[in-house]
């Protein structure tokens, strides 16, 4: 198939958000098109679109996401001008998305996954273990919370949300000890100069999908998906499969404190997975390992394990 290339005079549009993450991360998906196809990077476009979910953020500053919406907040805007035609990829980051997207629009492009650690954040302080009881936590992640509380009782959790920038500010003025942000963001913004400690994976399990950009098209659209193959990580794609068919398995929202985390050893994929009650009081986990082409079935059948295990009302929200 020949694929006609974009170029200055017309080039291909890059919808996304424009937070300082969000547009480094359309810079790197537009610096990794332009080399793939030995493009000037001006035949890249980027359009920054303001969404629900930015203004709602603004107005409702202290109130948590839950109450204001779910995950497609940050996406029906960019979604529907693609659908228009105005722009012809988006660029997400991936587990702020739906596991479903609008009929006509396909998730299909990920690019090679970034540190997938939480990072702990504190002038003070290099771990959670060494936070003085009954410290201010700050965070807007129902995951976060749910599992700082299952692990320390006795630390108070307060709503700290907006950009990477924003919630540092707030940590400085002493709005709480400590806070948490995903590696993944740090490094994309170098901002080596935050006093951040990486967490374990094995001491607070990530979101599903951390560390991901994943590129949306119209699933018409085969120039944009010609143009896209060469830069699309298939081995992130095969991780990205379990996880999310995890998060859809266990009608994952951002109302719901799930964690998972899919890994290669070779040709095989092990995923772990866990589920916390909101106000941290049970976590329930698991551990599974399957060859990498079943990655999806992998993450379906732990999602219907999970579900099982935990019941009824594990998911009731304890304010």
């Amino acid at each position: 198939m020949t694929v006609s290339l974009p170029s200055p005079a017309s080039p291909l549009k890059i919808g996304t958000r424009g937070s300082p993450l969000a547009l480094a991360q359309a810079h790197e998906t537009r610096a990794r098109l332009a080399r793939a196809h030995d493009l000037p990077q001006d035949a890249f476009d980027i359009v920054v679109i303001q969404t629900s979910g930015d203004n709602k953020v603004l107005i409702d500053a202290d109130r948590p996401l839950k109450e204001i919406g779910n995950k497609g907040l940050f996406t029906k805007e960019i979604e529907e001008a693609m659908l228009r035609g105005d722009i012809d990829i988006a660029v997400h980051s991936t587990k702020d998305m739906p596991v479903e997207q609008p009929g006509g629009l396909v998730l299909d492009t990920f690019l090679p996954r970034e540190d997938v650690r939480d990072a702990f954040i504190s002038a003070h302080h290099t771990a959670i273990a060494d936070l003085p009881q009954g410290a201010v936590v700050g965070t807007s992640s129902l995951r976060r919370r749910a599992q700082l509380l299952h692990r320390r009782p006795d630390l108070q959790v307060v709503e700290f949300r907006g950009n990477v920038q924003t919630r540092l500010k707030k940590l400085a003025d002493g709005v709480a000890s400590c806070t948490f942000l995903a590696c993944a963001g740090l490094n994309r913004l170098d901002m080596a100069d935050v006093p951040a400690t990486p967490v374990s994976p094995d001491d607070m399990l990530p979101a599903i999908a951390q560390g991901a950009i994943g590129i949306e098209r119209r699933s018409t659209d085969s120039r944009a998906a010609a143009l896209l193959e060469p830069i699309h990580h298939a081995a992130t794609a095969q991780r990205l499969a379990a996880e999310r068919a995890l998060l859809a398995g266990l009608d994952g929202s951002c109302e719901t404190p799930i964690a998972g985390l899919a890994e290669f050893d070779g040709a095989t994929l092990r995923l772990r997975g866990e589920v916390l009650r909101p106000d941290g009081s049970e976590a329930l986990s698991e551990d599974r390992s399957a060859p990498a082409e079943d990655a999806a079935e992998l993450g379906r059948a732990m999602a219907h394990s999970l579900r099982d295990t935990a019941g009824p009302g594990f998911f009731d929200w304890q304010s």
